[in-house]
């Protein structure tokens, strides 16, 4: 029978759960509610706050159950651009017009 240290375990189910930061463009309080629905959406997502003045979304999630390219793509099919994932056009489109901000090239 193998024995693992007490602290062997406890590092195992640490790697699980990662926090990570990325940029997410948007403007006003309601971008905020949709960027944090879709990232809370998705299952093992356990936390988002996304920062106006910052642009920046903190995510605590669950890596053996979503990858955060999932993660980038959900928000971006909102009509958000984010570091890694472009907002088609037409979910662009869709957004309030308060909502609308100057869109980068990727």
């Amino acid at each position: 029978m193998l024995v693992l240290p007490f602290g062997m375990l406890a590092q195992e189910k640490e790697k699980k759960i990662v926090k990570a930061e990325f940029m997410v463009h948007g403007n006003c309080e309601f971008c905020e509610k949709r960027i944090e629905k879709a990232a809370l959406s998705i299952k093992g997502v356990k936390s988002a706050a996304w920062d106006i003045p910052s642009n920046q979304i903190s995510l605590i999630y669950n890596q053996k159950q979503v990858s955060l390219k999932t993660i980038h793509a959900s928000i971006a099919a909102q009509g958000h651009d984010t570091s890694e994932a472009k907002a088609k056009k037409e979910d662009y489109d869709a957004l309030p017009n308060c909502c609308k901000y100057d869109r980068e090239e990727l």
